[in-house]
C-alpha cells in the first residue's frame, strides 16, 4: 500500500518510447526503474495505491501509456508547471479547475462536478494505459486523474492534495478512501 508523491525528476522517455528529453531536466533513474519496470501490471492490480503528480505518469508509462514531455509546448495545452515562489506559494496556487467524470469515482466521492487543484507538472498523461479509465481533466483537457477499476484501490492524480490536506475537501475524502482501502486490505488479511 502506498500514496506516492511527486518529484521534480522526469519520467525518462526510454520508457514509453519517446524522443530524449532537454539536457536540463532532472533524471532519477533509479525511481524510474523502480517504479516503472518493477511495478508491472500484476503489481499495480493488487496493491493499495494512490500515485500523485509524478506517480500518475509512472503509473500510466509502467501500464503502457506515454507522456507528452513539455505539456506547455503542446499547441493548446495550458502551462501546468509551477509558479514561481517558495514551495509553500507553489504548492497552494490553486491553478486550475478539473472536471470529472460524470458517474465516475472522483464525481460520486466528492459529490461534485469539479474542483480547483494546484498544478506543478511539466510532464502529463498523452496516451492514456490500456486499463485506465479518465477520472478528471483539465480545461486544456489534460488528464489529471485515472482510475483502474480492476484494481482493488488504484487511483491516481496529476495535483498534489497532500498539501494542505486538512482544508481541502476533496483531499479530505481522497485520505478517507485511501485510509478505507487500507483497512479494508488490512481486515481480509486478518479473516484469512
Amino acid at each position: 500500500m502506498a500514496a506516492g508523491s511527486g518529484s521534480p525528476s522526469d519520467v525518462e522517455p526510454h520508457h514509453y518510447g519517446g524522443p530524449p528529453l532537454a539536457p536540463e531536466r532532472k533524471l532519477d533513474p533509479n525511481a524510474t526503474e523502480c517504479r516503472c519496470r518493477c511495478c508491472g501490471r500484476r503489481c499495480w492490480r493488487i496493491c493499495r495505491c494512490w500515485p500523485s503528480c509524478r506517480g500518475i505518469q509512472e503509473l500510466n508509462v509502467a501500464l503502457g501509456g506515454s507522456l507528452h514531455q513539455r505539456l506547455h509546448e503542446c499547441p493548446g495545452r495550458l502551462d501546468h508547471r509551477a509558479p514561481k515562489g517558495n514551495v509553500d506559494e507553489r504548492y497552494a496556487h490553486r491553478a486550475h479547475p478539473v472536471s470529472f467524470a460524470p458517474g465516475g469515482y472522483f464525481a460520486v466521492l466528492a459529490g461534485a462536478g469539479s474542483a480547483i487543484v494546484n498544478s506543478l507538472h511539466t510532464q502529463g498523461i498523452d496516451r492514456l494505459a490500456p486499463g485506465l479509465v479518465v477520472e478528471a481533466t483539465a480545461p486544456d483537457g489534460q488528464i489529471e486523474a485515472v482510475c483502474l477499476p480492476q484494481a482493488r484501490f488504484v487511483v491516481g492524480v496529476q495535483w498534489h492534495p497532500e498539501y494542505r490536506h486538512a482544508e481541502e475537501p476533496l483531499s479530505r475524502v481522497l485520505f478517507a478512501a485511501f485510509g478505507e482501502a487500507c483497512r479494508a486490505h488490512a481486515r481480509r488479511r486478518r479473516a484469512a
